[in-house]
């Protein structure tokens, strides 16, 4: 099983900002899938299971808060017994343009607080991660994130963008998406 964990915050405030493409990206593949979200308190996230690109899939939305993150998701590792290697983050990133996508094997949480917490809590930074580019800031990075995209940027197309670099990393693995989308 695959477990995709889009980073985000709770709640309608923070539905349409930046911080929340992770979100944005698992909720679009639910979408896709014709699947409803469960909700699981004991596991502090919104789930779905589907097939996706031919492999059983778990979405996942913690529902902690962006510094929380990695709670919900060492509460459904210890529930379901999963390996950090099946679980991919998908994240923003305000250091890549706008819809650039970064894809890495593990390595340190680059300064993002939700990989961060998600790194600490699972124990191992042994975690594949694809960062989405939100743009850079021209002003404070808290409140640049926790803003609504501009009216020019496409977000529609990059949820997209992502959510086929997703299904290319399930079907065809790590360095088939690498050099299709770390361009």
């Amino acid at each position: 099983m695959h477990v995709v964990v889009g980073l985000g915050n709770p709640g309608a405030r923070y539905a349409v900002t930046r911080h929340n493409i992770g979100f944005m990206v698992v909720d679009h593949l639910a979408q896709q899938g014709k699947v409803t979200w469960s909700t699981s308190r004991e596991d502090h996230c919104q789930f779905v299971r589907l097939d996706l690109a031919a492999q059983e899939v778990l979405l996942v939305k913690p529902q902690t808060y962006m510094n929380a993150s990695g709670a919900a998701v060492a509460a459904l590792q210890q529930r379901l017994g999963f390996d950090s290697e099946e679980v991919l983050v998908v994240l923003d990133d305000f250091l890549l343009d706008f819809g650039r996508l970064r894809w890495r094997r593990k390595g340190s949480d680059g300064g993002h607080n939700g990989l961060a917490s998600v790194i600490e809590k699972i124990g191992t930074s042994n975690i594949p991660r694809l960062r989405v580019g939100i743009g850079q800031p021209q002003e404070d990075i808290i409140d640049y994130v926790l803003k609504p995209f501009a009216p020019t940027e496409n977000v529609e197309r990059m949820v997209q963008w992502t959510c086929k670099a997703v299904e290319m990393y399930l079907n065809e693995g790590m360095d088939a998406a690498m050099n299709r989308f770390n361009a």
